[in-house]
């Protein structure tokens, strides 16, 4: 064997060593970057696969969200705020017992109004909830599954029982937004998603 022809062996196992072991450090930053999403949003992080069919794109969109919200200037409600809000949270729910269907428009019209308070950005249902789920991404399930029993009621596919638990999602999401801390609630198993 040629000296040329040993040196070109040798650089090709060192091409390969070092194709390795970027391999090898791309992967493990792949997997801290999957880990860090998944423990961040949790039961959004499996919601969006579930949605878009595909990790790599759901931990795409849930970065999309993090920079998006990075500019956010999110605040605290005051506690003049919050006790203005929870007063109109009192008459909303109060309103169920009489006009079950006109008080879900006007629970999800009062979390925006929150929201705005605090300083998100409100528009769409999908730009709400996707803002939401960087800082409340466990909460924010039941934001999606009152939306879910939003949009069946508007088609007649709902019950007053299914308009109440869209009120009690409401309520969890609108407690969360209100308080100054932010337990995140508990979310049953067989809550809907939207999509559902």
């Amino acid at each position: 064997m040629s000296s040329n022809s040993i040196l070109l062996i040798v650089l090709a196992a060192i091409v390969v060593i070092v194709l390795v072991i970027a391999l090898v450090k791309y992967r493990q930053q792949q997997a801290k970057r999957h880990r860090r999403l998944r423990e961040r949003f949790g039961p959004e992080y499996g919601r969006l696969v579930t949605v878009t069919g595909s990790a790599s794109k759901a931990e795409r969109e849930l970065e999309a969200r993090e920079k998006r919200a990075a500019r956010y200037n999110i605040r605290a409600l005051s506690r003049d705020e919050q006790a203005r809000f929870t007063a109109r949270w009192q008459q909303v729910q109060a309103e169920f017992v009489d006009n079950p269907k006109a008080s879900l428009g006007h629970a999800d019209d009062l979390l925006g109004e929150v929201m705005t308070g605090r300083g998100y950005p409100v528009q769409d249902f999908e730009q709400r909830s996707s803002d939401l789920s960087v800082d409340h991404p466990v909460i924010v399930q039941h934001y999606h599954a009152a939306h879910g029993i939003a949009l069946r009621h508007k088609t007649g596919a709902t019950t007053t029982e299914d308009l109440r638990q869209a009120m009690i999602h409401y309520r969890a999401l609108f407690e969360e937004l209100v308080s100054d801390t932010s337990p995140s609630a508990p979310i049953p198993a067989n809550v809907p998603h939207a999509a559902e």
